[in-house]
């Protein structure tokens, strides 16, 4: 039986009493039902760097360590100073040295070495995410042609950005490597086969083959989702246990809850620009609810994470100050993870789940808000145009984040929004929950990669006739 290769940046290894991350949510439902081998980086910094393999079950998980110099250089300055806000459509942010991308090309070629030790013909490779943009012409020039996918968690910023990146015309066109290269979004897709159109000349159909010429890349949609009946269950119980109540019964009215990692992506200081416009606006909600943002510290050795947490701190001091009384504190700003079990508690228990990136490749915290909500008596979710959840989700209050008049007003809208119409926007928000559940995407990714069946629907993998519109 063929295996499954999952690469990423970083390896989730299962451990006992450690609640999962993000990505390993996502491949959860790929890592039960295949034998699978997943690789990537230790999180281990080491001059002397090991591999080494950690067998559970009947998958296996091979670890890397990173010398300082290809951490410095792959991880903190190629793919988190130049690709992270390229990719996030913030070009004022990047800041590109040729060492950094010599060391990012040098940890591909390092994960391609490793991989070329273990793989035999027949196993399938998934590759995940900016970080490995390179692998697959890696393993060709090691004479390995397996059938290779790759999925971007983030956005794809359209050609007239993109090309503002140096040495873009040999990194993008990079994924024509791949048989499969996928998106969160038909948008993101939109702007690759764009990219594509105007960089190398393709026609409006992949009869042009990328890479190297033996076979065609094809592009597809993947929105990712979540665990959505699991979610909803968990949430129901965790809204009883004796952390949520005591979060409750501490705040005076109704709770607002905004969940972000410290990025410049999430805007976050925008967001609690916006709060106070709705504080401005409603004072008669003075009192009466309390907005808690949880934000645990990211990446904090970079300078401009390090400007972004004074930023947020500055704006929820401001506006405690200007608002708060000795009963109420409007803002509660919590630099700490929580579980996602506490998350789902809290999100149950809030009238208002605030999600406003300024950018986003999906954003699964506009997705758990929805699926933690009781049916009967939901509370509103207020979601960024920007955000790739927004495609799905036309029901929740779509804003402007870059607006914060706009934000405040939404606050406003969905704190007096009836029941009815409360129920009915969850509904619908729910029902879409269902048509992406994780525990079939990656099966969808997989058979697409397998190469077209019959009697599938042709939505999810397309060529660039669908993506580009003739002139």
């Amino acid at each position: 039986m063929a295996r499954i290769f999952i690469i990423s940046n970083r390896v989730a290894i299962p451990k006992a009493g450690i609640q999962p991350g993000g990505l390993e949510v996502v491949l959860k439902s790929t890592l039960k039902k295949n034998p699978c081998v997943w690789l990537g980086w230790s999180g281990e910094v080491n001059d002397t760097p090991r591999t080494h393999t950690i067998k559970k079950g009947r998958n296996s998980y091979i670890v890397l360590d990173l010398r300082t110099e290809d951490f410095e250089e792959y991880y903190n300055g190629f793919a988190n100073r130049v690709l992270w806000p390229i990719f996030h459509y913030r070009i004022d942010l990047a800041e590109f040295s040729r060492r950094d991308l010599s060391g990012y090309r040098r940890v591909n070629e390092q994960f391609a070495d490793e991989l070329a030790k273990v793989l035999k013909p027949d196993d399938i490779i998934w590759v995940h995410d900016y970080h490995l943009i390179p692998l697959a012409q890696a393993l060709q020039s090691r004479g390995l042609n397996n059938r290779i996918g790759f999925f971007l968690h983030i956005p794809l910023p359209p050609p007239e950005i993109l090309t503002a990146m140096p040495h873009h015309d040999t990194l993008i066109p990079a994924l024509g490597a791949y048989d499969l290269v996928g998106f969160q979004t038909d948008g993101d897709a939109a702007n690759f086969a764009r990219y594509l159109a105007k960089e190398l000349g393709t026609g409006s159909h992949m009869s042009l083959t990328l890479g190297s010429g033996r076979r065609a890349m094809r592009l597809g949609t993947f929105p990712v989702g979540i665990e959505t009946r699991q979610f909803t269950r968990l949430a129901g119980r965790s809204v009883r246990t004796k952390f949520v109540r005591k979060v409750i019964n501490s705040i005076p009215g109704k709770l607002i809850i905004g969940v972000d990692r410290l990025d410049y992506s999430k805007g976050i200081a925008q967001r609690m620009e916006g709060y106070e416009r709705f504080l401005l606006g409603h004072p008669e909600w003075l009192g009466k609810v309390t907005y808690l943002q949880i934000t645990p510290k990211s990446r904090s050795q970079i300078k401009e994470y390090a400007e972004m947490e004074q930023a947020v701190s500055s704006a929820a001091g401001r506006i405690n100050g200007a608002f708060s009384e000795a009963a109420w504190t409007p803002v509660r700003y919590v630099n700490r993870p929580y579980s996602r079990t506490a998350l789902a508690g809290l999100y149950r228990a809030s009238r208002v789940g605030l999600v406003t990136p300024m950018r986003d490749g999906m954003n699964l915290v506009a997705k758990e808000y929805v699926a933690a909500q009781d049916p009967d008596d939901p509370g509103v979710l207020i979601l960024s145009r920007f955000a790739g959840a927004a495609d799905e989700f036309r029901a929740a209050l779509l804003v402007n984040p870059y607006d914060p008049d706009a934000v405040g007003a939404a606050i406003g809208r969905a704190m007096a929004m009836p029941q009815d119409e409360r129920k009915q926007r969850h509904a619908e928000l729910y029902a879409s929950l269902l048509r992406n559940d994780i525990s079939d995407w990656g099966d969808r990714f997989l058979a697409a990669l397998a190469g077209p069946q019959k009697g599938r629907s042709s939505r999810t993998v397309q060529d660039l006739s669908d993506f580009i519109t003739p002139s």
